[in-house]
């Protein structure tokens, strides 16, 4: 057991201790307030505050875990053991910077409460963030203070015991749109002919063709080939299905159409089924209640997990509202517009909220990558994307984290703008998966 000095535990401390001390670092904790306690324990000791107390593990306490409400902050991003930290106290210290209230920062998303420029889709970006500013988004920075620390408190006290997470890979797979032809209905259907005709595109009005008159499989069916790799390889895979009422950004199925329910409850036998909120819902209210409630209703049973369409993620609000709904697991942590660690942790976290200064039973789960990012965002060559999900995987590997991957199954087509997408799945798979 690590024993812990603070002269004060308030909300933010105990949240980022719980995180930091025991999840990352796998130490079970205690704290004290009294200083002769502290002394005569003969085990491992670490002290947070302004003054070391013993021959103790110390690191010097900035404001921000003590401070109550949001306030701008003076970042200054150093190196320290080869990797960016920031919160700088004293060279002389061994660990120089307030490694607590830095990962609070970082995890709690403090900087997206602050003032920051928003996209076309509501969003904050990548370029407001520190981890981009400074570059370090592209590796878990907390996890890796986690084992740095972990490592300078063996060496000091040798003998404390703890519990190392293993790494693990999850597949996310969103299904935004079902199918590419089938199952859309004579209007929409007589809509596409038009518009294609208008573009002259007879490519896909033969495709389309073929496909309606059953001669070929629908390109977005690539429903087997997902369950083939994933049993293979024994992936943990969850499926997000978008449910909401037909829109310019909610272009699924209709929920009432048999073949879309059949095919929502065939993937939910081979994996995990969540929820995938529509982009109409985080305006219109009640939207996000009814989606839920009709996936529920198509898989007999409860829905508590989600993931935002067009990853819409506001601070606090988006989580207020998911936990009022009773999803209890959350996977949007993530950026359309750069892959990496947006929290800057490829761990499971709890949501803190801010506003309200508490912890909440929201569980928060990152994502590294996702196959729109290298292609709209980040227009990466198909023969470089693996290269840069082999170093994203590697980077969680090293501090056995969570890799999840975030796939569509439009992209596994191998059509049009896809091509290519599919081999770098099934090596991705393959990389990452054990």
């Amino acid at each position: 057991m690590l024993l812990v000095f603070t002269k004060t535990v308030t909300p933010r401390l105990r949240y980022i201790f719980d995180f930091f001390i025991k999840d990352l670092m796998g130490f079970e904790y205690q704290i004290t307030h009294n200083k002769e306690e502290f002394k005569s324990f003969a085990g491992a000791r670490l002290s947070y505050g302004t003054e070391a107390i013993d021959n103790e593990i110390f690191i010097y306490s900035e404001k921000l875990l003590f401070e109550k409400g949001i306030e701008d902050q003076q970042l200054s991003v150093f190196e320290w053991d080869g990797v960016k930290a920031m919160f700088a106290t004293h060279p002389k210290y061994t660990i120089p910077f307030d490694v607590f209230a830095a990962s609070f920062y970082l995890v709690s998303r403090y900087e997206e409460y602050l003032p920051h420029l928003r996209d076309s889709h509501d969003r904050f970006v990548e370029t407001e963030s520190i981890a981009w500013q400074k570059n370090f988004l592209q590796k878990p920075i907390v996890n890796i203070w986690a084992a740095k620390l972990r490592m300078i408190i063996l060496g000091r006290f040798p003998g404390i015991k703890f519990l190392q997470q293993p790494y693990r890979y999850i597949s996310t797979v969103d299904i935004d749109n079902a199918y590419a032809y089938r199952e859309k209905g004579i209007m929409r259907t007589v809509g596409s002919y038009a518009k294609n005709v208008t573009e002259l595109n007879f490519a896909q009005i033969a495709e389309r063709t073929r496909v309606l008159m059953r001669m070929e499989q629908d390109p977005y069916d690539t429903y087997e080939f997902m369950h083939e790799l994933h049993a293979k390889f024994k992936v943990h895979v969850i499926y997000f299905f978008l449910l909401g009422e037909y829109g310019e950004n909610d272009k699924n199925l209709p929920t009432d159409n048999k073949n879309f329910q059949e095919l929502i409850k065939s993937l939910a036998d081979y994996g995990e089924a969540g929820i995938h909120p529509s982009y109409a819902s985080n305006k219109k209210a009640g939207r996000l209640s009814k989606e839920i409630v009709l996936l529920s209703k198509i898989l007999k049973r409860e829905v508590t997990k989600s993931r935002q369409h067009f990853l819409k993620l506001r601070m606090p609000n988006t989580y207020r509202h998911l936990i009022d709904a009773d999803i209890s697991d959350d996977y949007t942590m993530g950026y359309a517009g750069q892959v990496g660690f947006r929290a800057g942790t490829c761990s499971t976290f709890y949501f803190y909220d801010l506003d309200l200064e508490q912890e909440t039973n929201l569980k928060v789960h990152p994502f590294a990558c996702m196959d729109a990012t290298f292609k709209y965002y980040m227009k990466t060559d198909v023969d470089k994307v693996m290269d840069i999900v082999k170093s994203l995987v590697d980077e969680v590997r090293a501090v056995n984290g969570t890799f999840i991957s975030l796939w569509h199954n439009e992209s596994l087509s191998e059509s049009y703008i896809w091509k290519g997408y599919k081999n770098i799945y099934r090596e991705l798979v393959e990389y990452a998966h054990h």
